[in-house]
Parts: structure tokens; C-alpha cells; sequence
């Protein structure tokens, strides 16, 4: 989890404080993840598998989430990402038949409601667009994490979709060519992000999953936000402001309640 919220970190400080753009530190991101994933891989001996269409919608995260923290705090763009996804999975669950309880409709009721306060005008709103971007990047991750579900090898999965997605990246970063600009520190922490809180930790992740229940794998996500919002205080200096605080409440506990069974 802290190497997911890492993410949100190293994207926030390279596209805050070094001349690298957003499609640029795309690029440079999927492109050190697929080299770390390929590694793992090898070394293992297993097969590199995957599909196009999954390793779209990981391109398609990868995109909005850089995008989106052009704007947005690292707190608040982690809570957006996780929301998202979270809404997403249980949304194709209650499509696929689902059925929640009482208790777990009011705690999607309190989420939701905690979105609309987070996202409704004011001073203290984020930004729309930057927002409406980490919103879809959320809901990419949601779809290339329900495609993964019940892999047999995720790593050797996602080291194939990692490898199919860095074209994209690359074709995106060709095609912003005219604004692209990139300096050493800020090639050095998109390869942080790719290399380390991408493809380490992603393995790790998968790693842990083996042992985990899906309510406590579910469960766990709901530290990133906090982590992230954390991180973002000690080490960008960036601000709690109290809708971030009682958004967080409201929609990481109603989302908690959803997951109660």
C-alpha cells in the first residue's frame, strides 16, 4: 500500500517541482515497470502473457493519473483513484447479480454523498478537470483489475500487459511532442514510479494476495488515501483542508461498510 501511494507521490513532486510533462513521465513510467516486470519474470522462468485490451485500460490509468496530478494534491487525487475503483468493482458486481444488504447500501449512500461534498463548488474543491481525469483513471484501473481477477500468474500477466502498453505510452508521448520537456530529476522519479512503486509493487501485491480473503485485500486499499494525504503534508508541504478530511471519512467508511461481508 505505501508503494501504491507512492505513486501518487513521486507523480505529484515530478510534475510540481522538475520540467518533465505529464505524458512524458507516462511514457518513462510504463516503460521502466515493463523492463522491472520483465526481470521478475525471467528470472522466475515463467512465460510473459497478457492482452491488448488489458493493457489498454492499464495505458488508459496510467494516462489520467498523471494528467490529473498536473492539478490535483496528492491526497485528494488518491482518494478520487480510490473511489473509483472501489465503485467501479462493486458496480459490475451488483451488474453481474449481486446483491448487497441493508448495511451495505448505506455505506455506498455515505460514500457517494462524500464524493458529491468533495467535488461540489467551493473554494476548497479541487479542480474539475483534473478530478474528471483521476475519476477515469480510476475507473481504467477498476477494468484492468476485474480482468485480472483469478489469474494464475498475475505478475507474468501484468509484465505482458506492461510491455504491450508502453507503445501507447509512447505513441502519447510522441503525439504531445510540441509541449514534451523531461530534465534528470524528473526522469529519475518516473523511473521510481515505474520501476519500484509500479513493478516491485505490484509483484509484492500479488505476492500478498495469495494469502489475503478479497474483503481483506479490499479492506487493506483503504490505507492509500490516508498514506497518500500523509505523505503529501510531511513531505510536499501540501494542505489538509477540513472537506478533505470529512470527504475521506465519508467515503473510505462507507466504503468499508460495502465491504463488510
Amino acid at each position: 500500500m505505501a508503494a501504491f501511494a507512492g505513486n501518487s507521490l513521486l507523480c505529484r513532486v515530478a510534475l510540481r517541482e522538475t520540467s518533465i510533462d505529464a505524458a512524458t513521465f507516462t511514457a518513462v513510467r510504463i516503460g521502466s515497470g515493463a523492463v522491472v516486470l520483465w526481470l521478475i519474470v525471467r528470472a522466475r522462468g515463467g512465460a510473459r502473457v497478457g492482452s491488448w485490451i488489458s493493457a489498454f485500460w492499464l495505458f488508459a490509468y496510467a494516462a489520467g493519473f498523471s494528467f490529473a496530478y498536473l492539478s490535483l494534491t496528492a491526497g485528494t487525487g488518491a482518494l478520487l483513484l480510490f473511489g473509483a475503483v472501489q465503485a467501479t468493482m462493486i458496480g459490475h458486481a451488483l451488474h453481474g447479480g449481486d446483491r448487497l444488504g441493508a448495511v451495505a447500501m448505506v455505506g455506498l449512500a455515505i460514500a457517494f454523498a462524500g464524493l458529491a461534498a468533495l467535488l461540489a463548488p467551493g473554494l476548497s474543491a479541487p479542480p474539475l478537470a483534473g478530478a474528471a481525469l483521476m475519476l477515469f483513471a480510476g475507473f481504467s484501473w477498476g477494468m484492468y483489475s476485474l480482468r485480472g481477477r483469478g489469474a494464475s500468474d498475475p505478475t507474468a500477466i501484468t509484465s505482458g500487459n506492461f510491455m504491450r502498453a508502453a507503445p501507447m505510452a509512447l505513441a502519447l508521448a510522441i503525439g504531445m511532442l510540441p509541449w514534451a520537456s523531461i530534465d534528470a530529476r524528473g526522469a529519475m522519479l518516473a523511473i521510481a514510479s515505474g520501476a519500484v512503486a509500479s513493478g516491485l509493487g505490484y509483484a509484492i501485491w500479488y505476492t500478498a494476495l495469495r494469502g489475503l480473503r478479497p474483503t481483506s485485500a479490499a479492506s487493506v486499499q483503504l490505507s492509500v488515501p490516508a498514506i497518500a494525504a500523509i505523505g503529501g503534508v510531511v513531505l510536499l508541504g501540501e494542505p489538509i483542508t477540513a472537506r478533505l478530511v470529512i470527504a475521506s471519512v465519508a467515503i473510505l467508511g462507507g466504503v468499508a461498510l460495502a465491504l463488510r461481508r
